[in-house]
């Protein structure tokens, strides 16, 4: 595979360079072609008489453009002292030749190299499904660097340079709205199919579209270390990251062939030694022995399958490490989820308000005029609701934050104090009515704040980290997969329990820390082996790490998510993980069926072999075919299908 990652290393020239037309890639399928023209030409010299120094000439064209690539591979594999289907193919292509069966050994290496082109092309669209992503890559950017705006290439971008974003254009950096407002569409790096609104303070990725407005990024990271590059670079290194199966078969592709070529061997000379059969008979039986039980397909068999799955799913904003989690995650029992930025929005809502003697209203515009200096996160949640209800914020005066007790302000004249009820509830009795609603609330597992105005009592409002709408039908349909599903959080148990009955789980462990968790990890693997983490990639790392397979959730340009995890959900979508999960089953399925088909053809090649004496062109037309069609159903059932759903889903919505 060509590598074609970006790396913030100087560039070094080599001293020589293949021209483009020696490249593999270039030459391989004109090889083919020319093979079947030598074919087809010494097949017409043959019937026009022609003498045999060019017929010669002819077939040893065919041999040498249809085994070029093949006797390349044989010989690398030999330098490793190994031993592959490549030499398989030469030794029975040169077994044809000996046996004067020129043409047939001619057939064999052009339909091998075919396959080996056809495979290319279709691994490649799997590659390339990654690849395509540097053409999200602007080629040049537009800064300002003072008072000038300039023209440059997107990778001589430096921190803190302020690149100004057309629209229609795509963002080069990942990077901070410093100024302009607009919607960008973040589907390359987190699947997400609409686009999504930024303001001042938000954060933008590289190969990312900006749509409507005007956008003033300030670039947070180097070209060469944002988010998509490091997809690019994870998705690439997965790809060569082999499954337990697949490190399976390229042993037993070692060892099968050196069977196969010690069983041809004595094949060859003990029926004839005995006079059972006569030589050149039995000789070219072997050569066509060899061909069909070669196991080329049912070791590409596995990669392809897993190369696609792999593409397919980063294209859908989840990243695999390597065909070992892609693997094990179809066999996941159960799946221990964090509660907090996992089942939950990570951030506090306001959730009740209770007003004494002032409209409901009245009181959130109060006490988010007072809030509205704060950075606090219940501070955030009273000022978002307000906005979210349209309500126009009055002015404020004398704003003071008292440490440990909330903040005191001047609102339309009124002193507006907010806090801890433990503190407000010393100075002043809570009247009855709030203080059953206190009750309920707190059994509820709320965070409360008091609101005084004028030194009286004006109600109460309580905030709660709001559960992801979608998190109990994420739930619901682990659990029709015949997944247990748990949550691990450091709350305390009436929390955990609110939480854990709004989306439908059972199995809880509450007031945990993060060594904690590790041991209810470990508990749940006692009970169902193969065990997955949700998490956040930072404070769950030791149970991510604990865990089979750990899975980091909302990781777009999270550094740490993307180096801890084993599986990481890009967007911030906690249903992705099913999809996941779904396309794990679907890989093994395919890699099933592709064994189980590779395995049947070479039955019924062999057996065809011994009992109707196949001829060599239909045994290496059998086997090739069946090459091809491995790869074509791991490319199609697992990369062109889900892209074109995909693609449907996106145009409906």
């Amino acid at each position: 595979m060509n590598t074609v990652l970006l790396s913030d290393k100087p560039s070094q020239k080599t001293p020589f360079k293949l021209p483009s037309w020696l490249t593999k890639t270039w030459l391989e399928p004109r090889l083919v072609a020319l093979t079947a023209l030598a074919i087809v030409a010494s097949w017409f010299a043959e019937q026009a008489g022609l003498p045999a120094g060019f017929i010669l000439i002819l077939n040893l064209t065919s041999y040498l453009a249809g085994g070029f690539y093949g006797a390349k591979g044989a010989l690398e594999s030999l330098a490793k002292r190994k031993i592959d289907v490549d030499m398989l193919m030469i030794l029975a292509a040169i077994g044809a030749a000996i046996t004067g069966n020129w043409h047939e050994g001619a057939i064999l290496l052009f339909l091998f190299s075919l396959s080996n082109v056809l495979q290319d092309y279709a691994i490649g669209r799997s590659r390339n499904a990654i690849q395509s992503l540097f053409k999200l890559y602007p080629e040049t950017a537009h800064i300002r660097r003072g008072d000038e705006a300039i023209t440059i290439k997107f990778s001589e971008i430096k921190l803190n340079d302020i690149v100004l974003i057309e629209p229609g254009e795509r963002i080069p950096v990942d990077g901070i709205v410093i100024n302009g407002r607009s919607a960008v569409d973040q589907s390359p790096i987190t699947g997400e199919s609409m686009p999504v609104d930024k303001a001042i303070g938000d954060t933008v990725f590289a190969g990312t579209l900006n749509k409507h407005g005007i956008l003033d990024v300030k670039a947070s990271k180097l070209a060469t270390e944002s988010t998509l590059a490091r997809i690019i670079k994870l998705v690439e290194e997965a790809q060569e990251n082999k499954a337990p199966t697949e490190q399976f078969l390229d042993k037993f592709e070692e060892y099968y062939s050196l069977l196969i070529i010690g069983g041809i061997a004595l094949f060859i000379t003990l029926p004839p030694a005995l006079g059972w059969v006569e030589f050149g008979t039995n000789f070219y039986r072997a050569m066509v022995l060899m061909t069909v039980a070669s196991p080329c397909a049912l070791v590409i068999s596995v990669p392809a399958a897993f190369i696609s799955a792999i593409a397919s799913a980063a294209r859908g904003g989840v990243l695999f490490k390597g065909g070992a989690y892609l693997e094990q995650l179809a066999v996941v029992k159960a799946i221990a989820f964090d509660k907090t930025g996992t089942l939950t929005m990570g951030e506090p809502r306001l959730t009740d308000i209770f007003a004494v003697d002032i409209p409901e209203n009245d009181l959130l515009a109060l006490t988010a005029a007072a809030e509205a200096r704060s950075e606090h996160p219940l501070a955030l949640a009273i000022v978002t609701a307000a906005k979210q209800r349209g309500i126009a914020l009055p002015e404020v005066m004398d704003f003071e934050a008292i440490p440990g007790r909330g903040v005191q302000a001047v609102v339309n004249g009124q002193t507006i104090l907010i806090g801890s009820l433990a503190h407000l509830k010393n100075d002043n009795a809570l009247p009855a009515p709030l203080a059953a609603k206190l009750e309920a609330l707190e059994e509820a597992g709320k965070t409360i704040m008091g609101v005084l105005r004028d030194g009286t009592w004006a109600g109460l409002l309580a905030a709660a980290d709001a559960v992801r709408p979608e998190a109990a039908q994420v739930v619901r349909d682990l659990r029709a997969l015949g997944i247990e599903v748990a949550m691990l959080t450091g709350d305390n148990e009436r929390v955990a329990h609110q939480i854990a009955a709004q989306t439908g789980i059972t199995r809880v462990y509450a007031g945990l820390m993060p060594e904690d968790k590790v041991t209810a990890i470990q508990q749940l693997q006692t009970e169902f082996e193969i065990v997955a983490m949700v998490g956040d990639g930072v404070n769950d790392a030791p149970a991510l790490a604990a865990a089979q397979i750990g899975i980091a959730m909302g990781a777009a340009g999270t550094d740490v998510a993307l180096e801890t995890a084993d599986v990481v959900l890009m967007g911030d979508k906690i249903e992705r993980i099913q999809e996941a999960i779904r396309l794990s089953q679907k890989a093994r399925r395919v890699v099933w069926q592709n064994i189980t088909f590779s395995l049947a053809v070479i039955f019924v090649l062999v057996f065809s072999t011994f009992i109707i004496n196949l001829p060599l062109p239909l045994g290496v037309l059998g086997h090739e075919g069946s090459t091809v069609i491995v790869v074509l159903n791991g490319l199609i059932t697992l990369l062109l299908i889900p892209e074109i759903q995909r693609r449907r889903q996106t145009a409906r919505a």
